[in-house]
C-alpha cells in the first residue's frame, strides 16, 4: 500500500492559482492510477480529475476542463493539479486518490488509498 499527503491549499481570489501536490510513500507509485476529488460544504465528494498510471491518458470533470491540468512525475512520487482561473465555486477541500489498478475512474469507489485532503478557498 501506500500513504499519501496533500498540500498546496490556500486563500485565493477569483481568477488566481494554485498548485495541489500529492505526495505518495510506498511502493510502486508508478502503476497506480491518481485520482482528485473535492468535497464542498453541504455537497458529495465529487470527482475533479485523474491520470492513469503511464500517464498517458488524463480526465477532466466538465466543470474544471480547460482551467485544470494534472501531471505527474513518476520519478519524485508526486502527482498534482495545476489550478487557474479559480472560481468561489472551487472551493472545496481537495483529495488525492491511488487506484492500485490504474484505471483512473470517474468513480470514488474505484480509489483504495486516498488522503486526508487540503483546503482550497476561493474569495470573490
Amino acid at each position: 500500500q501506500i500513504q499519501l499527503v496533500e498540500s498546496g491549499g490556500g486563500s485565493v481570489q477569483a481568477g488566481g492559482s494554485l498548485r495541489l501536490s500529492c505526495a505518495a510513500s510506498g511502493r510502486a507509485f508508478e502503476t497506480y492510477a491518481m485520482g482528485w476529488f473535492r468535497q464542498a460544504p453541504g455537497k458529495e465528494r465529487e470527482f475533479v480529475a485523474a491520470v492513469t498510471s503511464s500517464a498517458k491518458g488524463t480526465y477532466y470533470a466538465d466543470s474544471v476542463k480547460g482551467r485544470f491540468t494534472i501531471s505527474r512525475d513518476n520519478a519524485k512520487n508526486t502527482v498534482y493539479p495545476q489550478m487557474s482561473s479559480l472560481k468561489p465555486e472551487d472551493t472545496a477541500v481537495y483529495y488525492c486518490a491511488a487506484d492500485r489498478l490504474g484505471r483512473a475512474s470517474y468513480s470514488l469507489k474505484e480509489y483504495d488509498y486516498w488522503g486526508q485532503g487540503t483546503q482550497v478557498t476561493v474569495s470573490s
